[in-house]
């Protein structure tokens, strides 16, 4: 195929694609470019299917350093482990292309995204998704359907669509909507702090009508994009598109000799449990297979079953309204809160929603604890102050497999539970603050229990939080014109039903939404019952945190902080030469020192009232004088002082005239430091003073 390029105009942004130029062996390829940004986008099919119940989809979005005139950075200079943003963006990659798949599609197939051309005014998630859409379109997998994405920013109460890098830098929204035709598939959303660190929660209402007016867009698109690249697109694959054989004497067996065990297992019962009884019955239905003359299938039994129980599960709650654990559709588990479990831990939350268990603990550090990373478009890298570490621990889904490396689902679960609680931090510019949620057990929505245990994990580490925050996911069972909402939904609704649906926020609006519709699409006025139904949901789960925070002890561990002001021109007398004095300070009090020039700020930080205390006054000491003053010692005179502190790197001397000098362990004529106690008096000699250094040995050292 010779190489053709097409141009279009993508909600506004103007998009340009080669086709037929390069990598050209896999089964699609496209080379978009929008201004400076090239992104090459493959797809590759394996024509021998698997036999699993579920798509075999791998999506790899890798950007290379070399696209930003760039050399990696650490010891070895090549790209190796994906990015965290590299991560996110494959996740967001598959979750938008699934659906577009024929059902029961078993052919491995991967999609590779490669940045070779960066532009820092790219929105780089959306020009990666659309060069992957391309690539699938034209490729020679059974798929017609285009997806399209737009970005939604806010600024001074105005949207802006698909904004620039640098206008989100400023934006107070970030919301990510993904659709095919007129139907909603994927949404992201989080709304943010502002630079006067104000925070405007999104409402309901509000958020509807975004969609509802930007519905139309990217209509528009998808069928530019289909009219565009169908005409090109290669000869299809002559695959089976099912794996599946008629299950109907199956199934019809299963529920006439296995039926009250299915109910058995999926009423009423645990997690645990009801695996177990499945199982049994998988092993029953296995075993008789030979006497009822059928194939003996082990996937095609593991579908007959997961038909029958998804019947069951979905007509109860359509027709009953009550839900495998009795529950009814707009009822949230019950909650149990504890907090502060941890003696050594700054702040702790153990959050536990039914069968599900979050454990988050806080820990605080200060500027020089920040995560240091690079983004590709910018030359120099970023610190993260807020840190929030999902884990997923095998045993918390009785799973008998060690614990790995963090997972994208982990990564993606934490970056969610991050964009619901960062924007009701309140900034503090010297700390730094590590969420880690180790989830202990797990039966629907974790990354839901992550937030609200993150959220009074913060406030039990003292962390300023404007509002706290709760997060509930939500569910939806849709036959024909029957549909019904479920409030917190567990594992089983999950895997059943037609809609995962996560939404976090105060009791004045939403701060995060993560959407994944398996129906193909959503009508709005569903979307908006279940945004009010999770409402609900959510301010009765805030009523049992608010509970739980009224209960707060503070823990042993917190370290003990001072804030207080000095005259800003003594800033410098309390850093001292070359930062002689802080470091003075900071190792004789035992404290962190955080300093503002311009504000005269003072923030102290220590493991005890008493070194916080002394380390103020001695401070204000400093500042309180004109120009600190040190007594003239003669140089080569000895002097008796007092041991005021002992240091592993030597003495601290008060010498005649009530000031503390340094005695270096490398003066002390090779006696150790331990060998002398505070109080002690001490003949030592003055071998130099420049300015407020003074430079002492032991009386009987000798220079070699």
């Amino acid at each position: 195929m010779q190489e053709k390029i097409v141009n279009i105009k993508a909600n506004g942004v103007e998009e340009s694609y080669s086709i037929g130029k390069v990598a050209r062996q896999s089964d699609g390829s496209v080379l978009y470019t929008q201004g400076k940004c090239v992104i090459l986008a493959t797809v590759v099919v394996e024509q021998k299917a698997v036999n699993e119940p579920f798509l075999p989809l791998t999506v790899q979005y890798i950007e290379k350093a070399y696209a930003s005139s760039k050399i990696p950075g650490g010891f070895i200079k090549r790209e190796s482990k994906p990015s965290d943003f590299e991560t996110l963006t494959s996740r967001i990659i598959d979750r938008s292309l699934r659906p577009l798949f024929p059902k029961d599609f078993a052919y491995p197939t991967v999609i590779t995204v490669m940045v070779l051309s960066a532009d820092s005014q790219v929105d780089l998630q959306i020009a990666s998704l659309h060069a992957a859409n391309s690539a699938l379109l034209l490729s020679n997998l059974p798929i017609e359907k285009s997806v399209s994405a737009i970005r939604v920013g806010r600024k001074d109460n105005k949207e802006l669509i698909n904004p620039s890098q640098s206008q989100m830098q400023e934006s107070e929204l970030d919301l990510l909507l993904v659709g095919s035709g007129e139907e909603i598939l994927m949404i992201e959303m989080a709304v943010k702090a502002t630079q006067e660190q104000e925070v405007n929660e999104i409402l309901e209402d509000e958020f509807i009508e975004l969609i509802e007016n930007l519905k139309g867009e990217i209509a528009k698109t998808c069928r530019e994009y289909e009219k565009a690249f169908l005409p090109l697109k290669r000869e299809k694959l002559t695959l089976p598109v099912s794996i599946d054989d008629n299950l109907e004497d199956l199934v019809n067996i299963i529920n006439e000799r296995y039926s009250d065990s299915i109910d058995i297992a999926l009423n009423g019962l645990s997690k645990s449990e009801r695996g177990d009884i499945l199982d049994r019955v998988y092993q029953n239905i296995k075993d008789s297979l030979s006497d009822l003359e059928l194939e003996n299938d082990p996937l095609k039994i593991y579908k007959a079953i997961d038909c029958v129980k998804r019947q069951k599960v979905r007509g109860q709650i359509l027709e009953q309204r009550k839900r495998a654990d009795g529950r009814r559709v707009d009822e949230v588990r019950p909650i149990t809160i504890e907090t502060n479990i941890l003696p050594s831990v700054h702040g702790s939350c153990l959050f536990t929603r039914g069968e599900t268990q979050a454990l988050a603990t806080v820990t605080l550090g200060d500027g020089k604890d920040a995560q240091m990373y690079e983004l590709l478009t910018e030359k120099s890298p970023r610190t993260e102050k807020f840190m929030v570490h999902y884990n997923f621990p095998p045993f918390s889904v009785g799973e008998a497999r060690p614990i790995g490396a963090p997972s994208r689902r982990e990564l993606g679960h934490g970056n969610l539970a991050k964009r619901a609680l960062e924007p009701m931090l309140i900034e503090d510019n010297s700390q730094t603050v590590r969420l880690v949620s180790e989830i202990l057990e797990s039966n629907g929505s974790s990354s839901m229990a992550t937030v609200c245990a993150g959220s009074l994990a913060l406030i039990a580490s003292e962390v300023g939080l404007r509002e706290l925050v709760a997060g509930v996911a939500m569910g939806l069972v849709k036959e024909g014109d029957k549909y019904a909402i479920l409030s917190d939904i567990m594992g089983l609704e999950d895997h059943d039903g037609d809609m995962d649906f996560k939404v976090t926020g105060t009791k004045n609006g939403m701060t995060a939404m993560q959407m994944d519709i398996k129906l193909g699409g959503l009508d709005l006025n569903i979307l908006k019952e279940a945004l009010y139904q999770a409402k609900e949901a959510r301010l009765h789960i805030l009523s049992l945190m608010e509970e739980a925070k009224g209960n707060i002890t503070p823990s042993q561990a917190l370290p003990i902080s001072d804030n207080f002001n000095i005259d800003p021109s003594k800033i410098v007398h309390i850093i001292g030469k070359a930062g002689s004095t802080i470091r003075e300070i900071i190792e004789r009090f035992e404290v962190k020192i955080d300093l503002d020039r311009q504000s005269g700020g003072v923030k102290l930080i220590g493991d005890s009232k008493e070194s916080v205390k002394l380390a103020r006054e001695h401070i204000e000491s400093i500042a309180s004088k004109d120009e600190p003053t040190v007594p003239q010692y003669e140089i080569g005179k000895v002097y008796q002082g007092e041991i005021k502190r002992v240091m592993e790197y030597g003495l601290f001397v008060e010498m005649p005239g009530n000031y503390d000098a340094l005695l270096h362990i490398s003066k002390m004529a090779g006696r150790p430091a331990s060998s002398f106690k505070e109080g002690d008096k001490v003949e030592v000699k003055v071998l130099a003073q420049n300015g407020r250094k003074v430079e002492l040995a032991l009386s009987n050292y000798v220079e070699s």
